[in-house]
């Protein structure tokens, strides 16, 4: 196992000098076992394979609001499913975050919703994207007017009702394991 992690960071130390040399802007991430315990020592790169047993860290915050409405977001249509509905804004943790940070900094990035405190709702172990999902729950009073769309991410939005959210086909939700969540959220 040493071996192949050093052999790792190493290629990992290349490809980070090989793309700055390039000019091209990297998003790194922490790398974490299953059970979300940080790697020390190790750092992956967006594009770049994830050893077997490694996850990054992606998450994802379901936004209600007092009225007991939820905000669905469009993928922009350039996107990998785009023009598809997803009940939550998220993304992948940045080096250095932590779940909490992550989370906020997306919420906002994704919808302008500030949020002083969110509620972790689950935890999903996504084996074959190499990824730990964080899910919170978000409840807000902000105008519903407000939202904000962020460029290259995200093309409209609305807001339903928990039964108008389950009631969406397969077709229109961008993950089934969002329309399992919400159930949840009874």
């Amino acid at each position: 196992m040493q071996v192949g992690l050093h052999f790792y960071i190493q290629m990992i130390c290349e490809t980070v000098s090989r793309k700055c040399e390039e000019g091209i802007l990297m998003e790194l991430w922490d790398a974490y076992d299953e059970k979300l315990n940080r790697i020390d020592g190790m750092t992956l790169v967006r594009g770049e394979d994830v050893p077997d047993g490694v996850f990054h860290l992606v998450c994802e915050i379901i936004v209600r609001h007092v009225d007991g409405t939820y905000l669905l977001m469009q993928r922009d249509p350039r996107k990998h499913l785009g023009g598809m509905w997803e009940a939550t804004a998220g993304g992948s943790a940045l080096q250095g975050e932590n779940p909490m940070t992550c989370a906020l900094r997306e919420l906002s990035e994704e919808t302008g919703i500030k949020a002083e405190k969110l509620t972790e709702v689950g935890r999903v172990l996504h084996h074959l994207h190499k990824s730990i999902y964080v899910d919170y729950l978000c409840e807000t009073d902000a105008d519903k007017t407000s939202v904000v769309l962020q460029e290259g991410e995200t093309s409209a939005y609305k807001w339903v009702t928990a039964e108008e959210l389950r009631s969406m086909s397969r077709n229109e939700l961008a993950t089934q394991r969002m329309l399992n969540f919400i159930k949840d959220l009874k």
